[in-house]
C-alpha cells in the first residue's frame, strides 16, 4: 500500500485512474483473445471480475470502500494482469523481463490479504467484550495469515505448472524456481508489515462496517 495523501492525489483523481486501467484491462483482455493465450484471457478476466468486487461490497453488504481502497485493488490486480501481457507486438512478459515486476505484485497482493485480515480481526474485538487483541498479536496475525496464504498460493502455482505441462498447455501461473519462490514469500511479508503498521489509518471505515454488521447479528 502507498501514501496516496503524500502524492496529492484528489478523490476524482484516483477514480479516474481506477477506471482508466479497468479500461486497460478490457484492452489486455482483447489482445488475450486476439492471440490466442489462455493465460492472458484468465488472469485479465479475473482481474476485471475482481476490480468489481468494491462496489459489490459497498452496495450489498455496506461496506465502505473510498476511491483509496478501490484504487489500491485495482492497481494490484492490474500490474499483476500487465505482467502476463507484455509489450504490444513482443512475445516477452513483463514477469519474465523485469527483475523486479513479480517482487511490486506479490507485495501489493499481499496488502491486500494483509488489509482482509487486518479488519476482519479488528472488527471482532471492537465487536466482542469477551475478545481482545493486543496490537502486538494483531501484527503477528496478519503476517502468519499473509505467510499462510503466500505459501497455498505457490502450492497452486506449482500444481498449475504441472497440470499445464503434463497437458501440454501455457501455465496461467508460473514458477521460476526455488530462489523466485522464497523471494515472492519475502515480499508477501513486506506487503503484510506495511498493512500492520498502517492499515488503522486506511481500514477503519471497513473495519467499523464489518463490526456494525457483527452487532446487527
Amino acid at each position: 500500500m502507498f501514501e496516496l495523501d503524500s502524492l496529492r492525489l484528489s478523490s476524482r483523481r484516483q477514480r479516474q485512474l481506477t477506471r482508466l486501467m479497468e479500461l486497460g484491462l478490457v484492452g489486455m483482455l482483447v489482445i488475450g483473445l486476439k492471440r490466442p493465450n489462455g493465460g492472458i484471457v484468465i488472469n485479465t478476466g479475473v482481474a476485471l471480475v475482481v476490480t468489481q468486487l468494491p462496489s459489490l461490497l459497498e452496495r450489498d453488504y455496506g461496506i465502505p470502500m473510498d476511491p483509496r481502497l478501490t484504487l489500491w485493488l485495482t492497481s494490484a490486480v492490474f500490474l499483476h494482469a500487465l505482467g502476463s501481457v507484455g509489450l504490444p507486438g513482443t512475445t516477452t512478459t513483463f514477469y519474465s523481463q523485469v527483475w523486479w515486476w513479480d517482487h511490486v505484485t506479490h507485495a501489493l497482493s499481499s496488502s491486500l490479504v494483509a488489509g482482509v485480515g487486518y479488519a476482519t480481526v479488528r472488527a471482532l474485538d471492537e465487536h466482542s467484550s469477551g475478545i481482545h487483541f493486543p496490537p502486538r498479536f494483531v501484527a503477528i496475525f496478519i503476517l502468519l495469515f499473509v505467510l499462510a496464504f503466500g505459501v497455498l498460493w505457490e502450492v497452486l502455482e506449482f500444481a498449475i505448472a504441472l497440470t499445464a505441462d503434463a497437458l501440454g498447455m501455457n501455465a496461467v501461473l508460473t514458477q521460476y524456481g526455488l530462489d523466485d519462490t522464497m523471494l515472492d514469500l519475502i515480499f508477501n511479508s513486506i506487503g503484510a508489515i506495511i498493512v500492520a503498521l498502517w492499515g488503522g489509518a486506511y481500514l477503519s471505515d471497513v473495519t467499523g462496517a464489518i463490526r456494525d454488521r457483527l452487532d446487527s447479528r
